[in-house]
């Protein structure tokens, strides 16, 4: 079964018609209706970004906000374009009071953050909220799955949906039993229409399955895991597709390097998980095939000890030699994690993330101008 993930919905170049920086922050605007400006990259990014190739713009979805924690946010390009970013924000992680905010690109600036969902059951019990994935299929309503329950072990999967770009919502609906739809990452959309929505569980070890569904979360199929979560214990799996058909799929394990596992049928079956040379901190990551059928990955480059920094992005054109193309954040001791990705339908990949646990950081890359560093036996260059 061979999978194309990359559409026909690329419709130019980046941005090499803008000449100046004047122009170039015209352009961002009409293609991506966000702040995404030169200005508010050379204020917002780190001081040494200023000299990585293809990096474009940095900035905060929200400079405050009427919660003091944030963390794992998700991106999406909406149908008739725009960018929409959502991701829970609360008192702290696990606090009933977490819900799932949501921010949408409008007239060259970032909305002010809405609350779209909460654990709200009664008046005497509310549950914190987790992990919300939105994902724009090719017809049909925006999708926007969560996670609510009192903790990662014995949370449920919901879905909401958006007929207008995110502007209105349905109300949550309950995913049926043993279904926790995209766990982080977004799904991919195979050529018959399924949706093949990357999960993983937590409460017999850290294990990685797929879910599938033809009807856009009416109706569901799982497999059953992946990894015995003994060998390796991995969750939150981001799925990569190959020219050749083949599926791969990479994330986050407690062994202190990314895995990878391979499918040839579509995400029916998998093969044997193992590692890749890359570090992994026990923190989460995000990829998405390119345009141009190279892979990009986003992840905290560091094993031990167990930091969420530095924030890195490598670029494979195999999903298995990866090379390094930039550093979005180092500074020792603080959080930058939890990375989401999407490429646009103008060629510009998107990424947010947790920055600091106070707030979500908005980056844009052009792929085409990234500078490609090998990383012998997964190290990253100048790391010794």
């Amino acid at each position: 079964m061979k999978v194309d993930c990359l559409r026909e919905r690329f419709r130019a170049k980046p941005a090499e018609h803008a000449e100046n920086a004047e122009m170039k922050d015209d352009w961002l605007r009409e293609r991506f209706g966000v702040g995404a400006l030169l200005g508010a990259f050379l204020m917002a990014a780190p001081a040494f970004a200023a000299d990585q190739p293809g990096l474009v713009s940095a900035e905060f979805i929200y400079q405050t906000a009427p919660f003091p924690e944030c963390h794992a946010s998700t991106l999406v390009e909406a149908q008739r374009g725009g960018l929409v970013a959502a991701w829970f924000g609360g008192t702290r992680e696990r606090q009933p009071d977490v819900g799932i905010w949501l921010s949408r690109g409008v007239d060259g600036r970032w909305s002010a953050p809405v609350e779209v969902a909460n654990g709200v059951e009664s008046p005497a019990r509310r549950y914190p909220c987790w992990n919300p994935v939105l994902f724009q299929p090719r017809s049909g309503p925006l999708l926007l799955f969560f996670k609510a329950g009192p903790r990662p072990d014995a949370w449920w999967g919901l879905l909401m949906t958006s007929e207008d770009g995110g502007q209105t919502w349905s109300p949550p609906r309950r995913l049926p039993k043993g279904i926790l739809g995209p766990i982080k990452n977004k799904p991919v959309q195979l050529p018959n229409g399924d949706l093949l929505c990357p999960s993983s569980t937590e409460d017999s070890g850290w294990r990685v399955h797929f879910e599938r569904t033809s009807d856009l979360g009416r109706t569901w199929q799982a497999t059953g895991p992946l990894n015995d979560g003994k060998a390796i214990g991995a969750i939150q799996p981001s799925i990569l597709c190959h020219r050749d058909g083949r599926l791969q799929a990479v994330g986050r394990t407690q062994q202190d390097r990314i895995f990878q596992t391979w499918s040839s049928d579509g995400g029916a079956t998998w093969g044997k998980m193992t590692l890749t040379p890359l570090p992994n901190p026990n923190s989460g990551i995000d990829a998405v095939t390119l345009a141009d059928g190279r892979h990009l990955l986003v992840y905290n480059h560091r094993a031990r000890p167990r930091e969420r920094s530095p924030l890195n992005v490598a670029v494979s054109a195999d999903g298995e030699a990866w090379q390094a193309a930039l550093v979005l954040e180092d500074e020792p001791g603080k959080e930058f994690s939890y990375p989401a990705v999407i490429q646009s339908r103008d060629g510009l990949v998107h990424i947010t993330y947790t920055w600091k646990r106070q707030r979500i950081k908005h980056v844009v890359v052009d792929p085409a101008r990234l500078e490609l560093r090998p990383m012998p036996g997964g190290n990253w260059p100048g790391s010794g």
